[in-house]
């Protein structure tokens, strides 16, 4: 199993923050934005892990992450050079995944508590992927759950009149057949290729599967969000929480 963490865009809603440095590297807690999924993916015992970032500010970002011997792992990059969505720049790991499975972290979420349940319950399936979700008080600003008693049956992206308040987070886990999955979809109606879309397709085939994530959660890609994501990486000491 490999890691992929995606720390491209431009970061436009925190302007004038990101006009100098990547949204990734700003502070969190006591340390840059993209450590907080370096650390999950290690603590989860992902060891091989690719950084997905633009060409804005690359060259910060491997400075600060280095090799990845400072986290007990290591590191390749890959550039997304144009801003094709999260399944685009997921499709750049194929080469790297080498045919294995892939656990995926937004560079900007933050989570309380560790991932590494998540993983090994994905490492227990005997097929398909598996997501995470959160309930949230403004679920329109995310892809959004729609649930029956057994499974997702649904996944709306930023819907107006949402089915449930369900988000899903950005913490996806796939089997090697992904990039065979985002070669089936379609540019959606923003010219990108939808983290959703890739989702929905498991969906429709039975294979998707799914956990709730426990302790605190949010995005930092907003003004208001990345204030919350200070406060519950300090309250922590940026540590990770089993």
């Amino acid at each position: 199993m490999k890691g992929i963490i995606l720390a491209g865009g431009l970061g436009t809603r925190l302007h004038p923050l990101t006009e100098i440095t990547n949204k990734h590297l700003l502070p969190v807690g006591k340390e840059p934005m993209i450590w907080h999924p370096v650390r999950q993916l290690a603590h989860a015992g992902v060891q091989e892990t690719l950084v997905v970032t633009s060409t804005h500010h690359m060259g910060d970002i491997v400075n600060s992450l280095g090799s990845g011997k400072r986290f007990g792992c290591e590191f390749t990059y890959r550039v997304q050079e144009e801003a094709g969505g999260i399944a685009h720049a997921l499709a750049l790991g194929e080469r790297f995944a080498e045919g294995q499975s892939v656990v995926v972290l937004l560079g900007d979420n933050v989570f309380e508590r560790s991932i590494a349940p998540h993983v090994d319950a994905f490492r227990r399936q005997s097929k398909g992927a598996r997501v995470l979700l959160k309930q949230v008080g403004d679920p329109e600003r995310f892809g959004v759950a729609a649930l029956d008693e057994k499974q997702v049956i649904a996944i709306e992206e930023k819907p107006t009149h949402p089915k449930s308040n369900f988000a899903v987070v950005g913490c996806y886990m796939y089997p090697a057949d992904l990039f065979a999955v985002i070669r089936s979809i379609q540019r959606s109606v923003r010219g990108e290729l939808e983290i959703t879309d890739v989702n929905n397709t498991y969906i429709k085939s039975g294979l998707l599967e799914y956990g709730f994530v426990e302790g605190r959660w949010t995005d930092a890609g907003t003004f208001e969000s990345l204030i919350e994501a200070n406060a519950l990486l300090l309250s922590t000491n940026n540590r990770i929480v089993p």
